[in-house]
């Protein structure tokens, strides 16, 4: 763990996921299970669109291209595993678990997260819309490179999260608590409500001039 800053600024870096995947095997076909258990499988272009996996495991599994419209992935575990090129709308991950994860190139929508655990991930390139977070734990995640649209932090705990080279559009911060998040890396950053929740936070100047209506706004202050 690396600490970015000086004085004030100084911010706890997050631990990167380090994901080595053993030799895998195709995944043989057919529909996902409920709790079901799968270890060290490759899903290539798997369409698991509809189906329901609610409380199945992955562990040391590449997903690559998978098709996960209104998949049913509920209290699911992903652990030591990559997924890349996944798309769909209308996942549903809710109270899912994902440790030691790289998501990469995903394309998603309305996915939902809210009352999750991610710890050490990576969320790299891609463009995830609508991402519903609320009450979720994100504890040394990082945002590398993708585009987040109206992303829903709603009473989230956000610990040792950086966003590098990625574009925040509409960002709700609710209730959110935040500790060693990094946001000056982001190539622009609009948060729509909670931004009185940045205090634990780090931004830069420029942030700080662009976000600086708003903040006027949250404390009443006129500029005429």
């Amino acid at each position: 763990m690396v600490s970015r800053g000086t004085g004030a600024g100084r911010v706890k870096g997050a631990r990167r996921p380090e994901v080595r995947l053993p030799p895998l095997e195709l995944f043989g076909g057919g529909e996902l299970e409920p709790d079901g258990d799968y270890d060290g499988l490759e899903f290539p272009e798997a369409d698991f669109a509809g189906q329901d996996g609610a409380g199945a495991r992955f562990m040391d599994c590449a997903l690559r291209g998978c098709a996960l419209d209104e998949t049913r992935l509920h209290h699911a575990r992903f652990l030591d595993s990559v997924l890349t090129g996944v798309r769909g709308v209308g996942t549903d991950l809710a109270e899912s678990t994902l440790r030691d994860v790289e998501l990469i190139d995903a394309r998603l929508g309305g996915v939902q997260l809210h009352g999750a655990a991610l710890e050490r991930v990576v969320i790299r390139g891609g463009k995830i819309d609508y991402l519903n977070l609320r009450t979720a734990v994100l504890r040394d995640v990082v945002f590398e490179g993708c585009v987040l649209v109206e992303p829903d932090f709603g009473g989230a705990r956000l610990e040792r999260v950086e966003f590098v080279d990625c574009a925040l559009k509409g960002v709700d911060l609710t209730a959110a608590t935040l500790k060693d998040v990094d946001l000056r890396g982001a190539v622009s950053l609009e948060i729509a409500r909670g931004v009185d929740r940045l205090a634990g936070a780090v931004i830069s100047p420029s942030q700080l001039l662009d976000l600086a209506p708003v903040l006027a706004a949250e404390v009443g202050i006129r500029v005429e």
